[in-house]
């Protein structure tokens, strides 16, 4: 069964670019080369440990783009949701939160017109790594276990690898967002840390609402191009 999303998203700002780059002039220069053929950000960690990161909403804002910060909140649940809080006064869209109930009611309840995503399973994480931590059940019903309780919860989606997407649509419906990272175009290098991956159309026919996608367009030797061609891949989807 397709479960291609029916919300009123453009087509265009279904994909979000990472940008996973050591620094601010790094992020501007991949943006900038990337003009209008993309639309939305996600900007993580790495960025935000560089300094300047708000300094980069902000100029992402004045270029008209949109923005996810992804710094999967973990912490006290009264701290997460002051963080919420705060980021809540700046123009972004989506926020990640990666923790147990108190933590994503917390976060929901101080969002404010941000949406607020639950981490499920982290896509670089398979059966052997979640062995490791101590879990005994399947990764598909930790991810939907995860997702009913965030959506229960107030969060507005999750992040989902794409091989989980349509079982969390069989279980809960479309009325929640499905981000979906670990997509791939072309099969993953060996050095690539992405374990649960899958292409754009697969992602989207499973039930995505958007792809996050990092490497395949910043280390593509023509990165524009990439952009363009996802970009193209997403509307064939769409028109089908």
């Amino acid at each position: 069964m397709s479960w291609i999303s029916n919300k009123a998203i453009p087509v265009n700002e279904r994909l979000i670019v990472a940008l996973d780059v050591p620094n601010i002039s790094s992020a501007k220069a991949l943006v900038t080369k990337l003009g209008d053929s993309v639309v939305f950000y996600k900007i993580g960690l790495e960025l935000f440990m560089s300094g300047n990161y708000f300094d980069l909403i902000d100029w992402l804002n004045e270029q008209h783009k949109r923005i996810f910060v992804d710094l999967k909140f973990f912490d006290v649940p009264a701290t997460v949701g002051r963080a919420v809080k705060q980021l809540s006064d700046k123009q972004v869209d989506f926020v990640t939160v990666h923790g147990n109930n108190a933590i994503m009611k917390a976060a929901a309840e101080q969002k404010g017109s941000l949406k607020v995503l639950a981490v499920t399973v982290l896509t670089s994480l398979d059966r052997g790594d979640l062995d490791d931590l101590g879990f005994q059940c399947d990764v598909e019903q930790l991810v939907t276990s995860r997702a009913k309780r965030a959506i229960e919860l107030g969060c507005d989606g999750v992040i989902s690898s794409g091989l989980e997407a349509s079982g969390l649509r069989d279980s809960l419906g479309q009325n929640f967002l499905v981000v979906s990272p670990g997509i791939r175009p072309v099969d993953n290098r060996p050095e690539d840390d992405q374990k649960r991956v899958v292409s754009v159309e697969q992602a989207f026919y499973n039930g995505a609402d958007h792809i996050v996608v990092g490497r395949p367009i910043r280390d593509a030797d023509d990165p524009l191009q990439a952009a363009m061609d996802i970009q193209q891949s997403i509307r064939n989807v769409f028109a089908s």
